[in-house]
């Protein structure tokens, strides 16, 4: 179905749910590529960098060991992934990345969804739902 689909991820949130809707998107085809999408904030950059001394390559080697829970449940499901990290504001970088590849959907995993909530969807979520010239699924 879908051949290149962008997956921006956000550590805070569990993901839990979408290997299954990805399996779903691709019809498990061997032709589909999903990136795996994750920005390191300037703040947090400049902290690591500042407190720490990890640059930005020590910090991509440590999010892609943070993210093997994840990539092993691609794995299992034969999907195919690429990592890829940019620093930079959030949604400006996504952004980019949306406008410079041939991305054909945005999954995105909503993290406000308890329904005590006030807002349903997080503030990069709605940004980027409301900002993209491509469909965007939200998998709650």
């Amino acid at each position: 179905m879908y051949k290149n689909i962008l997956l921006p991820y956000d550590f805070g949130n569990s993901f839990d749910n979408v290997p299954d809707q990805l399996v779903k998107l691709t019809d498990n085809s061997k032709d589909s590529m999903i990136t795996i999408f994750n920005v390191i904030s300037e703040n947090e950059m400049a902290d690591n960098v500042k407190y720490q001394g990890k640059h930005f390559d020590d910090i991509a080697k440590e999010r892609v060991g943070d993210l093997k829970h994840f990539t092993d449940e691609l794995d299992a499901r034969g999907l195919n992934y690429k990592i890829y990290f940019e620093t930079g504001r959030i949604l400006a970088e996504l952004q980019k990345e949306i406008e410079s590849n041939e991305y054909e959907i945005v999954v995105m995993s909503n993290k406000r969804s308890k329904m005590n909530i006030k807002y349903v969807l997080g503030h990069v979520t709605h940004k980027v739902a409301k900002r993209a010239n491509i469909p965007v699924m939200i998998i709650k």
